[in-house]
Protein backbone atom coordinates (compact mmCIF):
# COMPACT_ATOMS: atom_id res chain seq x y z
CA UNK A 1 0.00 0.00 0.00
CA UNK A 2 1.41 3.33 -0.79
CA UNK A 3 1.00 6.60 1.45
CA UNK A 4 0.55 8.97 -0.77
CA UNK A 5 0.66 11.88 2.62
CA UNK A 6 4.38 10.79 2.91
CA UNK A 7 7.26 13.78 1.70
CA UNK A 8 10.51 12.62 1.67
CA UNK A 9 12.45 15.32 3.71
CA UNK A 10 15.66 16.48 2.06
CA UNK A 11 19.06 16.14 3.86
CA UNK A 12 20.24 19.18 5.66
CA UNK A 13 23.32 20.59 4.09
CA UNK A 14 26.85 20.46 5.34
CA UNK A 15 26.82 23.79 8.06
CA UNK A 16 23.52 24.71 8.37
CA UNK A 17 22.97 23.52 11.61
CA UNK A 18 25.64 26.01 12.73
CA UNK A 19 24.15 28.84 10.79
CA UNK A 20 20.74 28.21 12.45
CA UNK A 21 22.21 28.85 15.80
CA UNK A 22 24.04 31.61 14.80
CA UNK A 23 20.89 33.21 13.54
CA UNK A 24 18.72 32.46 16.66
CA UNK A 25 21.72 34.02 19.10
CA UNK A 26 22.18 36.95 17.13
CA UNK A 27 17.93 37.86 17.18
CA UNK A 28 18.22 36.88 21.08
CA UNK A 29 21.17 39.54 21.02
CA UNK A 30 19.73 42.36 19.66
CA UNK A 31 15.91 41.95 21.51
CA UNK A 32 17.99 41.86 24.63
CA UNK A 33 20.06 45.44 23.19
CA UNK A 34 16.62 47.04 22.47
CA UNK A 35 15.25 45.95 26.29
CA UNK A 36 18.00 47.43 27.58
CA UNK A 37 17.87 50.27 25.77
CA UNK A 38 14.49 50.87 26.85
CA UNK A 39 15.42 50.51 30.24
CA UNK A 40 15.43 53.72 32.44
CA UNK A 41 19.06 55.14 33.05
CA UNK A 42 19.53 56.31 36.45
CA UNK A 43 22.09 58.44 38.11
CA UNK A 44 23.50 58.13 41.70
CA UNK A 45 24.47 62.07 42.25
CA UNK A 46 26.40 64.11 45.05
CA UNK A 47 24.77 63.23 48.27
CA UNK A 48 22.30 60.86 47.68
CA UNK A 49 20.59 62.88 44.84
CA UNK A 50 18.74 59.86 42.00
CA UNK A 51 18.53 61.31 38.55
CA UNK A 52 16.20 58.66 36.05
CA UNK A 53 16.03 59.62 32.38
CA UNK A 54 12.55 59.09 31.24
CA UNK A 55 13.20 60.73 28.03
CA UNK A 56 16.96 61.79 26.71
CA UNK A 57 17.47 65.14 25.72
CA UNK A 58 20.08 66.47 23.92
CA UNK A 59 23.45 69.46 23.72
CA UNK A 60 25.26 70.06 26.59
CA UNK A 61 23.90 70.41 30.66
CA UNK A 62 23.06 73.78 32.73
CA UNK A 63 25.58 75.28 34.44
CA UNK A 64 25.61 76.75 38.26
CA UNK A 65 24.85 80.57 37.25
CA UNK A 66 22.26 79.56 34.31
CA UNK A 67 18.70 80.05 34.26
CA UNK A 68 16.78 76.85 33.35
CA UNK A 69 13.07 76.71 31.83
CA UNK A 70 11.25 73.50 33.41
CA UNK A 71 7.92 71.76 33.74
CA UNK A 72 8.14 69.82 37.37
CA UNK A 73 6.12 68.84 39.68
CA UNK A 74 6.71 67.88 43.35
CA UNK A 75 5.70 64.92 44.89
CA UNK A 76 6.31 63.95 48.38
CA UNK A 77 6.89 60.35 49.51
CA UNK A 78 3.28 59.55 50.11
CA UNK A 79 2.26 60.61 46.19
CA UNK A 80 0.83 64.22 47.75
CA UNK A 81 1.92 66.77 45.02
CA UNK A 82 3.16 69.83 47.47
CA UNK A 83 4.33 71.75 43.80
CA UNK A 84 3.64 71.85 40.37
CA UNK A 85 4.72 74.60 37.69
CA UNK A 86 4.92 74.56 34.18
CA UNK A 87 7.58 76.99 32.35
CA UNK A 88 9.05 78.20 34.97
CA UNK A 89 12.03 79.84 35.11
CA UNK A 90 14.90 78.95 37.82
CA UNK A 91 18.12 80.17 38.42
CA UNK A 92 19.89 76.57 38.81
CA UNK A 93 22.35 78.00 42.10
CA UNK A 94 19.17 79.64 43.60
CA UNK A 95 16.63 76.31 44.43
CA UNK A 96 17.47 73.52 46.93
CA UNK A 97 20.86 71.70 46.50
CA UNK A 98 19.48 68.55 45.47
CA UNK A 99 17.38 70.01 42.94
CA UNK A 100 20.43 71.94 41.32
CA UNK A 101 22.76 68.95 41.20
CA UNK A 102 19.86 67.49 39.26
CA UNK A 103 19.95 70.65 36.71
CA UNK A 104 23.19 70.51 35.62
CA UNK A 105 22.96 66.90 35.12
CA UNK A 106 19.90 67.29 32.39
CA UNK A 107 20.19 68.00 29.33
CA UNK A 108 17.35 70.01 27.02
CA UNK A 109 14.04 68.19 26.09
CA UNK A 110 15.19 65.59 28.60
CA UNK A 111 11.95 64.00 31.13
CA UNK A 112 13.42 63.02 34.18
CA UNK A 113 12.62 61.81 37.83
CA UNK A 114 14.66 63.39 40.66
CA UNK A 115 14.67 61.96 44.03
CA UNK A 116 16.23 64.03 46.86
CA UNK A 117 17.19 63.02 50.12
CA UNK A 118 15.78 65.49 53.02
CA UNK A 119 19.60 66.89 53.73
CA UNK A 120 19.68 68.03 50.39
CA UNK A 121 15.95 69.34 50.63
CA UNK A 122 14.48 71.56 52.65
CA UNK A 123 15.84 69.63 55.53
CA UNK A 124 14.79 69.63 59.51
CA UNK A 125 13.05 72.89 58.88
CA UNK A 126 10.57 71.99 55.86
CA UNK A 127 8.51 74.16 54.45
CA UNK A 128 5.12 75.08 53.66
CA UNK A 129 3.27 72.24 52.79
CA UNK A 130 6.86 69.83 52.84
CA UNK A 131 6.99 68.53 56.52
CA UNK A 132 10.37 68.47 57.95
CA UNK A 133 13.11 65.47 57.00
CA UNK A 134 10.65 64.67 54.00
CA UNK A 135 12.60 62.79 51.08
CA UNK A 136 11.14 65.07 47.85
CA UNK A 137 10.17 63.26 44.09
CA UNK A 138 10.33 65.96 40.87
CA UNK A 139 9.26 64.87 37.76
CA UNK A 140 10.95 67.54 35.44
CA UNK A 141 11.36 68.22 31.95
CA UNK A 142 13.80 70.71 31.17
CA UNK A 143 12.87 73.12 28.08
CA UNK A 144 15.44 74.86 27.94
CA UNK A 145 18.28 76.94 29.71
CA UNK A 146 20.40 80.66 29.24
CA UNK A 147 23.44 81.98 30.41
CA UNK A 148 23.14 85.00 32.83
CA UNK A 149 24.64 87.28 30.48
CA UNK A 150 21.76 85.61 27.70
CA UNK A 151 18.99 86.48 30.27
CA UNK A 152 20.77 90.12 30.65
CA UNK A 153 20.96 91.41 27.20
CA UNK A 154 17.17 89.74 26.86
CA UNK A 155 16.22 91.93 29.58
CA UNK A 156 17.82 95.41 28.35
CA UNK A 157 16.08 94.35 24.93
CA UNK A 158 13.09 94.18 26.64
CA UNK A 159 13.24 97.36 28.61
CA UNK A 160 14.78 99.30 25.12
CA UNK A 161 11.72 97.91 23.57
CA UNK A 162 9.42 99.53 26.38
CA UNK A 163 11.16 102.81 26.22
CA UNK A 164 9.97 102.95 22.37
CA UNK A 165 6.78 102.41 22.85
CA UNK A 166 6.23 104.45 25.59
CA UNK A 167 8.50 107.45 23.65
CA UNK A 168 6.01 106.62 20.40
CA UNK A 169 2.64 106.04 22.43
CA UNK A 170 3.16 110.04 23.12
CA UNK A 171 5.74 110.35 25.49
CA UNK A 172 7.24 113.34 25.25
CA UNK A 173 4.51 116.32 24.33
CA UNK A 174 5.96 119.43 22.56
CA UNK A 175 6.68 121.85 24.77
CA UNK A 176 5.61 119.78 28.31
CA UNK A 177 6.43 117.76 30.63
CA UNK A 178 5.90 113.94 29.18
CA UNK A 179 1.72 113.58 28.25
CA UNK A 180 1.71 116.54 30.99
CA UNK A 181 -0.04 120.34 29.78
CA UNK A 182 1.82 122.92 28.47
CA UNK A 183 4.84 124.75 30.99
CA UNK A 184 5.91 127.96 30.44
CA UNK A 185 5.13 131.92 29.69
CA UNK A 186 1.88 132.53 28.16
CA UNK A 187 0.53 128.58 29.09
CA UNK A 188 -2.30 128.87 31.34
CA UNK A 189 -1.94 128.70 35.09
CA UNK A 190 -3.04 125.98 37.26
CA UNK A 191 -5.64 126.59 39.73
CA UNK A 192 -4.85 126.96 42.95
CA UNK A 193 -4.78 123.91 45.89
CA UNK A 194 -8.16 123.95 47.11
CA UNK A 195 -10.10 125.73 44.76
Amino acid sequence: MTEITRVQLQPVAKGTLPKLWIGIVLVLLLAAGAAWAAVPKVLTLAEGVTLETLTEGTGPNPGATDYALVNYRGLLDDGTVFDQNDQAPMPVDQVVPGFSTALQNMQAGGRYRVKIPAAQGYGAQGGGPIPPNADLTFEVELIEFRTREEIMQMQQQMMQQQMMQQMMQGGAAPGGAPGGAPVGPGAPAAPPVGQ
